[in-house]
């Protein structure tokens, strides 16, 4: 059975056809890991409030504080943008396209989701090869001196997880024109 997907309006019930098995999986593991980056947020708000009422009052700050902040937000950001995807949570500007037909606003959805999954890929793509590169050359924070390399390899998995909800959107639009229309014949 198809559901409606997440985010679509309900009055347009038909108009998109709903996730499968897999898509529902993908759902799934895109909002945990857009709940492990908005954690990892919180968490980060918390030190920083710790770090800055400690050097105001103690002058004893959150050692490498900013260092923190920077490694844990690269993970935290490439987190939200599978799932924000699949909801139907990006911008979108419908100002050219309100008078176009339905089928050919879900292959313009499908063009920008293919363009959306092309972007995620090379974003995992080259986020890997730096990381690998970081490595080999074994780049340090200055202050903590942890690894570089591991805050850029955590980004990978979001944006792999980018181009995969990205390719399957481009799927879902374009099985969209083709599902409304059977059930437009098949009531």
């Amino acid at each position: 059975m198809s559901e409606l997907l997440p985010g679509a309006d309900p009055a347009a019930a038909g108009a998109m056809p709903g996730f499968g098995r897999f898509g529902r999986r993908l759902l799934g593991v895109s909002k945990l890991l857009a709940m492990a980056g908005g954690l990892v947020f919180v968490l980060l708000v918390l030190m920083s409030i710790v770090s800055i009422v400690g050097r105001k009052l103690a002058a004893s700050p959150v050692p490498g504080d900013v260092e923190l902040l920077q490694m844990c937000a690269s993970f935290a950001c490439a987190s939200f943008f599978a799932y924000c995807h699949l909801i139907g949570g990006d911008v979108k500007v419908d100002f050219f396209t309100s008078r176009c037909s339905a089928r050919t606003v879900h292959v313009l959805d499908a063009a920008g989701s293919a363009l959306f999954a092309a972007v995620g890929g090379v974003l995992a793509w080259r986020s890997g090869v730096g990381a690998l590169a970081v490595r080999d050359a074994g780049e340090t924070s200055v202050i903590l001196g942890w690894p570089i390399w591991v805050a850029q390899i955590l980004m990978v998995p979001g944006f792999a997880l980018m181009a995969v909800a990205g390719l399957y959107m481009v799927g879902a639009h374009l099985r969209a024109p083709a599902v409304s229309a059977a059930r437009e014949a098949h009531p």
